[in-house]
């Protein structure tokens, strides 16, 4: 099978295209032919090994998984005579958290996997791009809380007010979304071009970064979801209600923060990462979508022959919302 792998860190032209040996299901898997997959931050991050102490996990010298791409939708290829979830022929999207393997033509994954049936009418393309924004915006914002203070979502509820600040990317347009049918008022905050595309996510606000420093207007919200990772605390603790929580999705230095403000201090950072991928959240995510209550949204689109053009373009950070490759035609 075609897979795109790479055997050392460095820029996006590590990435090359080979034929690799196609996997084999074990009892509890399925053998899925991938149709799309998507090109995202983590992948960007592991590849160039950002941050060093990364290494630790991923491999100290070279990469421990020569095969990016978390995220998929394709079709049931073959199952393991342990499954009965899944048939050969269904139609299925889902992710592969930190196993990766994506950005190849098959891939096996356990029934148990973030893994579901692909909603109706929609696309292999659109499908792919749905988990990862999405379960990160979710792991962040849900209601519901969890043992540990500063690894619990921001638990919003109706009425609260929620700032998401990059609102246009993967994470930001889920976050918009998910805020919106959380029931909370919603202000986005995003680039000029964007700012249609955010209000029709449901935002009951958008404000234009590049004339407004939302941080100076005197407004203040009960949560601040900064989407992208180019905030901070300091600078929005102004902005944030008592009790406030400033819920950050990067930087290891908002993980001391969200241990210090569990104790000192009416306002808080929470640092809900790395989020947990689950079936539940994709069967979540599968009826949202079938209610019409959430979209995914795509950038680009690449085959996976042009990943490197792709992964170059996600590392301007200008992308909107997903960039896509796709890998078999529909």
């Amino acid at each position: 099978m075609r897979a795109v792998v790479y055997d050392t860190y460095g820029p996006p032209d590590v990435l090359r295209l080979e034929d690799v040996e196609q996997p084999v299901p074990k009892a509890d898997e399925v053998l899925i032919k991938i149709h799309a997959t998507t090109v995202n931050r983590t992948d960007c991050a592991v590849r160039a090994a950002k941050p060093f102490i990364s290494r630790l996990v991923t491999g100290l010298r070279r990469p421990r998984r020569q095969i990016l791409g978390s995220e998929l939708a394709g079709e049931v290829e073959a199952v393991g005579p342990a499954v009965s979830e899944f048939k050969v022929g269904d139609q299925v999207f889902g992710s592969s958290p930190w196993i990766f393997g994506t950005h190849a033509e098959f891939i096996c994954m356990r029934v148990s996997a973030p893994l579901a049936h692909m909603p109706s009418g929609m696309s292999f393309e659109e499908a792919a791009a749905v988990c990862d924004g999405a379960i990160l915006a979710l792991s962040c914002l849900r209601p519901v809380d969890q043992a540990l203070t500063w690894l619990r979502p921001a638990d919003l509820r109706k009425g609260q007010r929620v700032l998401i600040y990059g609102a246009s990317g993967s994470i930001g347009t889920a976050g918009v979304q998910l805020a919106r049918f959380f029931d909370a008022h919603v202000t986005a905050v995003c680039n000029t071009k964007n700012v249609e595309l955010v209000r029709s996510l449901g935002a009951d606000e958008v404000i234009d970064y590049t004339r407004e420093d939302f941080t100076k207007n005197g407004q203040t919200y009960d949560v601040i979801f900064d989407a992208v990772g180019k905030h901070s605390f300091k600078r929005c603790r102004g902005s944030l209600r008592r009790n406030g929580a400033y819920v950050a999705t990067d930087g290891l230095r908002n993980l001391v923060l969200a241990v210090w403000t569990a104790r000192i201090g009416d306002k808080r950072v929470l640092f809900p990462i790395p989020p947990r991928y689950t079936k539940k959240d994709v069967l979540f995510l599968k009826e949202l979508i079938e209610a019409g209550k959430y979209r995914a949204v795509i950038d680009r689109r690449y085959p996976l022959e042009q990943v490197v053009d792709a992964t170059k373009y996600v590392e301007t950070q200008q992308k909107t919302g997903n960039v896509v490759l796709t890998v078999t035609s529909e």
